[in-house]
């Protein structure tokens, strides 16, 4: 195996067969994740929690770039969050631990996220599928394998 500057040890294994994916991952994502605050994965992730159901059904977090905030928004909404811009941003300064935001950008955008999906309805399982589930003491192995039954005879034809 042979060292690089960075720590990393590449295997030098020859030839075509299976590799780990998190030996492929690397080269992948290191130029993309170069490029983000770090900050910007968690906001992104945790938009949500961090201004509410109601803003997030109706904003996306677009980019953190030295500490300015772009919001994806659409007609009023942007009017609305300039109002609210201090306390939406000590709310997600306070969630994220650390002042990250220090002013709010938007830009209009038609359509922020698509609209949610109804959960599917509950398919009727096998007789005897539904008495070994029935089997099994409450908790979440078994609540775990009931939707994993759902979710295969949902598919199966």
């Amino acid at each position: 195996m042979a060292d690089t500057k960075a720590g990393y040890t590449a295997p030098t294994r020859t030839g075509y067969g299976p590799r780990a994916l998190g030996a492929l991952m690397p080269p992948l994502t290191r130029p993309v994740l170069r490029r983000l605050h770090p900050g910007a994965a968690q906001l992104m992730a945790e938009w949500e929690a961090l201004v509410g159901p109601g803003l997030a059904g109706r904003t996306t977090p677009r980019a953190l770039d030295r500490g300015t905030l772009t919001i994806a928004c659409a007609g009023p909404v942007a009017m609305e969050l300039t109002m609210l811009g201090p306390q939406v941003m000590a709310r997600i300064n306070a969630g994220l631990g650390r002042a990250v935001v220090q002013r709010l950008r938007f830009i209009q955008s038609a359509r922020t996220r698509p609209a949610p999906r109804a959960p599917a309805p509950p398919v009727a399982l096998p007789p005897a599928l539904d008495d070994r589930l029935a089997s099994l003491p409450e908790g979440p192995l078994r609540d775990a394998l009931a939707k994993l039954a759902q979710g295969v005879y949902r598919s199966s034809p």
